[in-house]
């Protein structure tokens, strides 16, 4: 059975690109991209970065019936917007004290997560602008009805809503609320907007924080940011001993360097953290491979996560594909290892059959190394959070059993993942910094 076929897109971001291609015809155009947090701003910020327009969140409330609160006889947004639907409150014999009521509990919800996801920032305005609402998928379509609202009370000239997948009767049930609605996918049987997914993990507030905080600053990813389309930006496979591991390559436009991501589980060229960090890395012109360590079947069983072996064995062997690759051949290479990927990062690092020119480890094991550690020559940096403790204290050691230059950068008030507002930021930073500092041109290997 073709899973393509049954979930069309690997994830937010890939969803997000391709939705992006079918409305390139707004490019140049006065539109804002509304994200619906918050698995909708993932996907936003793909259609934002790759059209070269302004980026918000678009944060509203349902207003529902007290004694049906699935059934919405209105909706407000930021601003003091509230809009009804007459019909509704007629039907329902609503009388304004129990209006008020209702508004007043989600006008305080809707206030907490604007503050939240807003950090002090103004709302895009929307007057005489077009507003570009995307969100992951529609199910009942109530917030996306609400989010038109709003955003027409907003003075957006028009509405337009855009979807990756959504049920086939989208365009008749948002007649009068969008002036036009675009959704790739519409399958037969539609039950969930995860259905269309084959990643579909939740998306976080930290998560829609800092896409938003890096579309203001600027920093959009790269195939929508750059003034050049990248030379390359697919996904691949590539033999790796008796499996074939998939991930995902991005070349810019005259690189100088790529970096090869190496996480522990079976998914890291789907990980947002990892995506993140490579976008930073393809901004400032350096090429990145995420790949998946392990194959679907081997990520089942947890001991594969720690085979530190099993795991350095297949980045040597995907180092050496992108040795004999014609775009990456003369490229110096750098390891970026994250959990137990680190400790497999090292080890590979340490490998003669690698050419390695620097790791960056975030938040990883090192130590899970062992003895290899005193063979790693190239420069390194471990990134860990002052909250991590534990693993801040294996990194100590680990710093200590490396004989090549290694620096410890400890950053402040971040734990394990990192998920603290700015935290990510500063791993990006910080890797950027050591990949362009000691990663140097070589000549093609043979």
């Amino acid at each position: 059975m073709n899973t393509r076929l049954m979930r069309p897109f690997d994830d937010r971001i890939d969803a997000g690109r391709r939705l992006a291609q079918r409305l390139e015809p707004l490019r140049g155009q006065d539109i804002v991209v509304l994200g619906l947090p918050r698995g909708g701003v993932p996907v936003a910020f793909e259609v934002a970065a790759a059209l070269h327009a302004p980026l918000d969140v678009l944060v509203v409330r349902k207003l529902g019936v007290p004694f049906q609160p699935e059934l919405a006889f209105g909706a407000i947004g930021e601003g003091d917007v509230r809009v009804l639907n007459d019909r509704i409150v007629r039907e329902t014999y609503l009388d304004a004290d129990a209006m008020d009521a209702v508004e007043r509990e989600q006008r305080t919800e809707l206030r907490r997560r604007a503050e939240r996801f807003r950090r002090g920032r103004d709302r895009i305005s929307l007057t005489g602008r077009i507003a570009v609402i995307v969100d992951d998928g529609i199910a009942t379509g109530a917030t996306a009805k609400a989010a038109c609202q709003v955003a027409r009370a907003h003075g957006a000239s028009r509405v337009v809503l855009a979807v990756p997948i959504g049920p086939d009767d989208l365009v008749e049930t948002f007649a009068g609320y969008a002036d036009d609605v675009v959704c790739l996918t519409t399958p037969a049987f539609f039950s969930a907007v995860g259905q269309g997914y084959r990643h579909f993990t939740q998306t976080s507030d930290d998560e829609v924080v800092a896409l938003l905080d890096r579309a203001r600053d600027g920093s959009a990813s790269a195939a929508g940011a750059a003034d050049d389309p990248p030379l390359r930006d697919e996904e691949v496979e590539v033999a790796a001993g008796p499996v074939t591991v998939a991930g995902h390559l991005t070349i810019p436009e005259r690189p100088t360097g790529i970096v090869i991501f190496a996480h522990g589980s079976g998914s890291s060229r789907h990980s947002p953290r990892n995506r993140y960090v490579a976008e930073v890395l393809n901004a400032a012109g350096l090429a990145t491979l995420l790949f998946d360590l392990l194959t679907r079947a081997e990520e089942r069983d947890r001991a594969n996560v720690f085979d530190i072996g099993l795991l350095a064995g297949r980045l040597v062997d995907v180092t050496r594909w992108v040795a004999h690759q014609p775009d990456t051949a003369s490229l110096p290479v750098g390891y970026f290892g994250a959990s137990t990927g680190a400790g497999a990062a090292l080890v590979a690092a340490a490998d003669p059959r690698a050419e390695v020119g620097a790791v960056v480890s975030r938040g990883g094991r090192p130590d899970l190394a062992g003895r290899s550690l005193a063979n790693v020559v190239a420069p390194t940096l471990l990134i860990v959070g002052g909250r991590d403790e534990v693993v801040l204290d294996l990194n100590r050691k680990a710093q200590a059993a490396i004989p090549g230059k290694c620096e410890l950068s400890v950053v402040p008030g971040a734990t394990h993942l990192f998920e603290e507002p700015g935290t990510l930021e500063q791993v990006a930073t910080l890797a950027c910094d050591w990949f362009i500092g000691h990663l140097s041109p070589v000549v093609a290997r043979q």
